[in-house]
């Protein structure tokens, strides 16, 4: 699957879900908490590549994704994403142990994620600020931020390890 992607700064994510929700939008999933945990091998051969493989988890689910390499697309985060649910996180942590991976780097986020047709938006509240993330087809994507009053000089397509790191604050950075 290719996932298409942007994040925007937001700073009441509270606010912002009632306003998204005036957009024929509908919660599928409340306010929850999510931690990622990335795994590489010694040599950082997933990072130098682009690439990510993350073991996500919110609540009693979790998944495993492969993220590929960024595509090239200015205002976008374009990459394919290969994704499968877990039923036991630590054991699937001892296979990636197994295979030569160790785990880089973990954050947590608050999440709310609704929909609207095919397009998801997650409100995100991550330490480094709050973000709206558009994930859907690129011309749902800027139709909807524009009919927010976003305009494509405030995607943001840093990763949320960048982001956590201090590394593409500004809109629009890779």
């Amino acid at each position: 699957m290719t996932e298409i992607e942007i994040r925007i700064r937001i700073d009441d994510p509270k606010a912002w879900r009632d306003k998204v929700l005036t957009f024929g939008t509908a919660v599928t999933r409340e306010r929850h908490l999510e931690t990622e945990a990335l795994f590489d091998f010694a040599s950082g051969e997933l990072r130098r590549a682009g690439r990510a493989l993350g073991l996500r988890t919110a609540g009693r689910r979790a998944w495993l994704a492969f993220k590929g390499e960024k595509r090239k697309a200015r205002s976008f985060i374009v990459r394919g994403e290969f994704e499968t649910q877990v039923r036991d996180p630590k054991e699937t942590r001892r296979i990636l142990k197994a295979l030569g991976l160790r785990q880089t780097f973990s954050y947590s986020l608050h999440r709310t994620v609704l929909r609207r047709s095919r397009l998801t938006i997650c409100l995100d509240e991550t330490t480094a600020g709050s973000f709206m993330k558009l994930a859907g087809e690129r011309h749902e994507i800027t139709r909807f931020a524009k009919s927010l009053g976003f305009k494509r000089a405030d995607f943001i397509t840093a990763s949320y390890v960048d982001l956590l790191n201090g590394r593409g604050v500004a809109a629009g950075t890779d």
